[in-house]
């Protein structure tokens, strides 16, 4: 029987993913999203093997599987098309377990939604975490309802906003399913919530960091701006375009194709290669670049484009924690997005969340967050790290440096994968805590 209560302050991919874990291992939740409803924002997110796992622990892997493409060869190439790398994704089962998953952002949302308990998930309100607890007292959420774009008070980012790895905004894919757990309210009446745990999944400016902690460095710019897009294949190629990434002088072109025949492209372009003023003046920039580079951009509507600057947090606050709160997702760790784990280490946050706090007297919770927060901490530390890594390469302008980056690589050949595979098995090798049978929160 539940009998202890958690508050998830956001309704993202973290908040969501946090919500689902711990009704698995027997809390009573609550999720509160500022948004008036989940609306199809974003555009594709690539779920990689880690996070195919972390999926699998909530009960999710044989849905995520229906919703998403596998994907085949895959590599690195210049503006001109000549191959820098070339793989097959496939190859990643053997090395990881699993092979990186592809799917509508919206359609990950929606999966974890519905995932909720019927109730837990509270749209249209706004909350803010006004004491964190400690070990003698329950934490406290002030929230207001009737929230959404006309209400007062900080923003909680519906979807992770903001950040490199998962910003978001409107776009013409699928709208996520409603959920059974989802409750709407618009009375506009405040209330206060105590709970025994409270998980802040408000995104990259998280008003529960801003204000708990205080000395936690705040977001900074990632050096490019990106334009992100679901465009049909092209007709020419009917069995959707070869995936991977073209990289250029501080430009870096992205194309994934996903199960509806549709494709996911990106495009980012580094501060010092010249950010274009506009749309339009991207496709110019690209005009010349292998196909079908410039057909995918020339297919979509400039209004679906979704165009932000990446941002990223130049490291984690020095604990996930105080008191009862624990900072998830974006909110603790955004990311810039050059190696596809924001959402991914989201994920993570969540399952390992379930599994250390399930089954346990709520007087042990403010102990084993700091536990929780010393097991999380250094290993999304390692992988900004990497991030960072990756988008300065990413970002070289100079032909010289340009012209030794593709040289190294293209030399590299076939070693370039067995290196790339042997960096990442920390990172995509991860799998979900040993879990016991869990008896309920006391």
């Amino acid at each position: 029987m539940r009998t202890a209560r958690a508050v998830v302050v956001g309704g993202g991919i973290g908040g969501l993913a946090s919500g689902v874990a711990l009704a698995r291992a027997e809390w009573d939740v609550t999720v509160l999203e500022r948004a008036p409803s989940l609306e199809p924002v974003g555009a594709g997110i690539a779920v990689a093997p880690n996070a195919v796992r972390a999926l699998g622990a909530l009960g999710l892997g044989d849905r995520l599987r229906d919703l998403s493409a596998l994907q085949g060869e895959v590599g690195l190439r210049r503006p001109d098309g000549r191959w820098l790398v070339r793989g097959n994704a496939s190859a990643a089962s053997e090395r990881f377990g699993d092979q990186t998953l592809v799917l509508h952002r919206a359609q990950l949302v929606g999966m974890l939604a519905d995932a909720l308990p019927d109730g837990a998930l509270r749209l249209g309100v706004d909350a803010a975490v006004v004491d964190p607890g400690d070990a003698g007292r329950p934490a406290r959420v002030r929230v207001r309802t009737g929230g959404g774009p006309e209400a007062s008070g900080p923003r909680t980012p519906a979807h992770g906003r903001g950040s490199g790895a998962d910003a978001e905004e409107p776009s013409d894919g699928d709208r996520p399913a409603a959920g059974r757990g989802v409750v709407g309210d618009a009375s506009g009446n405040d209330e206060e919530i105590e709970a025994a745990l409270v998980v802040a999944a408000d995104g990259i400016d998280s008003p529960t960091r801003q204000g708990w902690w205080p000395d936690a460095p705040g977001p900074v710019s990632g050096g490019s701006t990106a334009w992100r897009l679901v465009a049909e294949a092209p007709p020419d190629e009917p069995d959707g375009p070869v995936g991977g990434e073209t990289w250029g002088r501080g430009i870096v072109v992205g194309i994934v194709p996903l199960a509806d025949g549709r494709v996911y492209s990106y495009v980012s372009v580094a501060d010092a290669a010249g950010v274009p003023a506009s749309f339009d003046e991207l496709r110019e920039r690209l005009a010349d670049w292998h196909a079908p580079i410039p057909e995918l951009l020339a297919s979509v509507d400039p209004a679906h484009v979704l165009c932000h600057e990446l941002r990223q947090l130049p490291a984690p606050p020095a604990s996930l924690v105080t008191g009862r709160v624990a900072l998830v997702g974006d909110a603790a760790h955004a990311m810039l997005p050059n190696v596809g784990q924001g959402g991914c280490q989201a994920l993570e946050d969540a399952v390992v969340l379930g599994v250390r706090t399930g089954g346990t007297n709520v007087a042990a919770v403010p102990e084993l967050l700091r536990r929780w927060s010393d097991e999380r901490r250094p290993r999304v530390v390692k992988v900004m790290r990497m991030s960072e890594q990756m988008a300065g390469m990413s970002r070289v302008v100079s032909p010289v440096a340009t012209t030794a980056r593709d040289l190294g690589a293209r030399l590299a050949g076939p070693w370039s994968a067995a290196l790339g595979s042997w960096a990442l098995r920390g990172v995509l090798g991860w799998r979900p805590p040993e879990t016991a049978t869990v008896a309920g929160v006391r």
